[in-house]
């Protein structure tokens, strides 16, 4: 069962609100004791969903939570737009697929770097996209 311990939010409006969400989360992944291999990878995922929620729906909020199951503990981040929302998850999930002519990890780069990643997205009301990093994971 997960239990959340902490909770914090911040709102992702522009793009210098990025740097101190990523602070932020970088202050709950050491305070975790999370290594700092995991911290980056924690952090170049949180920053890669912040800009694309940025950049495809202007902005939202994002939530960081620091969560235990049995022995572990884990940071899972919750970003949440009122954007146009994604058609075709399956198709931003591929690897090289972009529709802003980025050269950005995307969606897959950010899967890639957390244990856990979940994207819900209704065309025209937004998308949620929650990840978690485990602290020995």
């Amino acid at each position: 069962m997960r239990i959340v311990l902490n909770k914090d939010s911040m709102n992702i409006e522009k793009e210098q609100d990025v740097v101190p969400f990523r602070n932020r989360v970088k202050e709950y992944a050491v305070k975790i004791g999370m290594s700092v291999v995991n911290q980056t990878k924690l952090i170049t995922a949180a920053s890669e969903l912040a800009r694309n929620m940025l950049k495809y729906a202007g902005g939202g909020i994002t939530k960081i939570e620091v969560i235990s199951e049995g022995r572990n503990s884990g940071i899972r981040l919750i970003f949440e737009d009122k954007g146009p929302g994604i058609s075709d998850i399956a198709l931003a999930m591929k690897d090289g697929f972009s529709t802003g002519k980025s050269l950005g990890i995307g969606l897959p780069g950010a899967k890639r770097l957390v244990n856990e990643f979940e994207i819900k997205s209704s065309v025209g009301e937004g998308t949620t996209v929650s990840i978690i990093k485990w602290k020995n994971g």
